[in-house]
């Protein structure tokens, strides 16, 4: 079953706090973004100022050149997932091996020009893979639908992964992305900027639920 997870992608604590009141009421997994504003070109709210609602599983997604740095405060949070991205400039094995062994999950995020067998070593020690297709660092990225080929790559490296897509996610694709193979959908700008956050993500939920016409 496909799960729609609304994404924060903020600069301040003050709009981070907005967020959370504007998602607490519906979000049941959420995925929040941090940044160094060196592998994305902005800087979002720091690893240590993030807090989240006991109920919501939470995934963050690490956009930052050296993931070491920022991986022993994000293990202090205890989220369920963090994500690195395969880009990192480091050597992300053992780093996945080290939050595992604190009983968290590790995902690999791949950039739109990243070939999944470049880093298949990666994949298959994750948990799970995040295709994305958006801005760094931004809200409101264009879904690359051609992109969906790469679940296909993915899967033939890693069958059982949990795979997800980050970027331009809308009530207009969540169905073809649904049906395309990914588990886990984030939705940043479309949510977060909608005038009624609740409505956009029930429609999304149930735009993948729909039942496809023979």
């Amino acid at each position: 079953m496909t799960v729609v997870a609304p994404c924060i992608t903020v600069e301040t604590d003050d709009l981070y706090k907005q967020a959370l009141e504007r998602l607490e009421p519906f979000a049941e997994r959420v995925h929040i973004d941090i940044s160094d504003g060196e592998f994305a070109p902005t800087f979002l709210v720091g690893a240590d100022q993030l807090s989240w609602p006991d109920n919501w599983e939470v995934d963050i997604h690490a956009m930052v050149m050296r993931p070491s740095e920022y991986v022993p405060e994000l293990l202090k949070r205890k989220p369920q997932l963090i994500v690195l991205h395969a880009e990192a400039n480091e050597d992300l094995s053992p780093i996945m091996k080290q939050i595992k062994q604190a009983g968290i999950k590790v995902g690999l995020a791949l950039l739109k020009t990243t070939v999944p067998k470049t880093v298949a070593h990666l994949i298959e020690e994750a948990d799970h893979v995040l295709i994305f297709s958006g801005d760094l660092g931004h809200y409101g990225g264009k879904a690359s639908m051609m992109q969906l080929e790469k679940v296909r790559l993915i899967r033939m490296i890693h069958p059982e992964v949990e795979i997800g897509w980050d970027g331009g996610a809308s009530i207009e694709n969540v169905y073809t992305l649904s049906q395309g193979g990914i588990d886990v959908i984030n939705s940043g700008g479309a949510i977060n900027k909608a005038d009624d956050p609740a409505e956009v993500y029930r429609k999304m939920v149930s735009e993948i639920n729909k039942h496809g016409v023979l």
